[in-house]
């Protein structure tokens, strides 16, 4: 560990040198310029965004050079694709605020994209917007990959059962170790270096190349302990911090338990879903009692296991599809309407919702890869199969939505091939150096997080940590367009660093209404948010 801070210190210092050039960090349009590998940390060139990430003229992006180990700064590098508008102007410049979107795996360089966002301008008026994809992250660095993509996205695929038999489980053991060793076999001696505190160090290196003494930074999801670690290591740059939709940072949860905790926040939330459409009956047919619901949801699922849709939507497909609207609220309607259509004979809707789309194979390979690769060496998990079988049969008895599914995805930790796992970190205020004024904000219901992990980082933040609850809601990722109080409160913070006092609470944002398929392209799926990547 002392030789990785050590070198993560000296490439920083590289990349801080750089950006105190004269003309540092710009260049005049043009083609985009090829460099030479040069030392990590040499700095940001901005010139135009690779084709590949389709961001449009007025995103500039650069190429970020760290090293693939922290102990060897100067030995093999990786590359971390960096997006950036530039502050609007018109009220003081304030700095850069990076954002991070989760997963681990997840691509943050469409987040300039929403500086003409209505909710979104007087934020990027004074600050200039990043995003980035971190290491292995997106399709214009150095991808990390673990499988073909073609394989990943086969389909239809089947969805495990409720409590999978013997024979099952077995199958499922046997293409998890299979996974994994493909993991090692693509990626070979790097595959140890995707952790949390090597993001948390590129977050350090990337900080400095943008000529920030200190870090502004917004985390989702994911993001939210990537931000945690980054201010236990380093809380002397932290200048502020927004924690949207919180990890737990418990180090004893990180990451096995915090995965089992997530069967419960799912099942509460498809819950939700199907309450909703059971009050909405009238528009959707699926029945009035969230009972009914979930037996017409099985109607559709027994259906596609015996053929499935458009012959690519078995219940894997169904299943996926459907997981999102434990995640985000406004896709409730399309849904519930997909679901009313197959079940009067029109199957499009749904085969237009859950059909893999092949151009997204090897982005959604690639994010699938980096979170394995980050969470199984993050932590130790277990190595036998019986702790897996006892805890997750034993969720399913009352958590059957999404237990097994979550199970058998990270399923390939147990047969890891990376012999030293990190041990992970312990979050929280260093007595010696405490830190500012920061922002954690969670909704009450959340599925993928569950609130008590807001609870719980909010603590280890220490006493100038303000915790923002949307009361009665459970959408994943909460900032940025959805409810006015919170984005509010967020704002303030971010230009002012104020916060609304240790604890304060905003109210629901309202609930869909219902869509029809006929006019459901104008309804709530046009959400403001569709232009960030969404928090995972």
């Amino acid at each position: 560990m002392a030789a990785e801070a050590a070198g993560a210190e000296l490439v920083a210092l590289r990349a801080a040198a750089v950006a105190r050039l004269p003309g540092a960090g710009a260049r005049a349009p043009g083609p985009a310029r090829p460099r030479g590998a040069g030392p990590a940390g040499a700095g940001l060139d901005f010139g135009p965004c690779p084709v590949s990430e389709g961001l449009g003229p007025d995103v500039r992006c650069a190429t970020l050079r760290v090293p693939v180990d922290y102990a060897r700064p100067d030995g093999p590098q990786t590359a971390i694709t960096v997006s950036r508008i530039a502050a609007g102007g018109g009220v003081p410049r304030q700095g850069a605020l990076v954002y991070n979107p989760g997963g681990p795996g997840g691509n943050g360089l469409f987040f300039p994209l929403v500086a003409d966002l209505p909710e979104w301008r007087r934020v990027s008026a004074a600050y200039d917007l990043v995003g980035y994809a971190p290491r292995g992250v997106g399709l214009s660095g150095r991808p990390l990959s673990c499988q073909d993509p073609a394989e990943y996205d086969r389909a239809p695929s089947a969805a495990p059962e409720a409590q999978p038999d013997a024979a099952a489980k077995e199958a499922r053991t046997v293409a998890a170790r299979a996974y994994a060793l493909g993991c090692a076999r693509r990626a070979g001696a790097a595959l140890s270096s995707y952790t949390t505190l090597n993001n948390a160090r590129d977050l350090h290196v990337l900080r400095a190349a943008l000529g920030e003494p200190k870090l502004t930074f917004m985390g989702a999801s994911y993001g939210t302990y990537l931000g945690a670690v980054y201010a236990t290591l380093y809380p002397g740059h932290v200048r502020r911090m927004v924690f949207d939709s919180a990890v737990d940072p418990d180090p004893r949860k990180v990451w096995y338990r915090n995965n089992l905790a997530q069967a419960a926040g799912f099942e509460r939330r498809w819950a939700d879903f199907r309450a909703w459409t059971a009050r909405h009956h009238a528009a959707y047919g699926l029945g009035s009692t969230p009972e009914a619901v979930q037996a017409s949801y099985d109607r559709v699922r027994a259906e596609l296991a015996r053929e499935p849709a458009g012959g690519v939507v078995g219940t894997g497909q169904l299943h996926s599809a459907y997981l999102r609207a434990a995640y985000y609220d406004e896709v409730w309607p399309s849904r519930a309407a997909a679901l009313e259509a197959f079940l009067r004979g029109d199957p499009a809707p749904l085969v237009e919702l859950a059909a893999p789309r092949p151009a997204a194979a090897a982005e959604g390979e690639n994010a699938t890869a980096v979170y394995t690769a980050t969470l199984c060496n993050d932590a130790p998990w277990p190595a036998d199969w019986e702790t897996w079988d006892r805890d997750n049969t034993e969720l399913a008895r009352t958590a059957p939505f999404e237990t097994w599914a979550n199970a058998f995805l990270n399923l390939p930790c147990a047969h890891w091939p990376v012999r030293e796992r990190q041990q992970p970190v312990d979050v929280g205020e260093r007595p010696d150096t405490p830190l500012p004024r920061t922002l954690v904000v969670a909704a009450e219901r959340d599925g993928a997080t569950p609130y008590s992990g807001a609870l719980e980082l909010q603590r280890r933040l220490g006493p100038r940590a303000a915790l923002l609850t949307e009361t009665g809601a459970g959408t994943h990722g909460v900032v940025g367009g959805r409810n006015d109080c919170v984005d509010a409160h967020v704002e303030r913070y971010l230009l002012t660093g104020d916060t609304p006092g240790r604890s304060v609470a905003c109210a629901p944002h309202p609930e869909p209404a219902p869509v029809s398929l006929d006019d459901r392209a104008a309804g709530t799926e046009g959400h403001p948010r569709a232009l960030l990547p969404p928090v995972v």
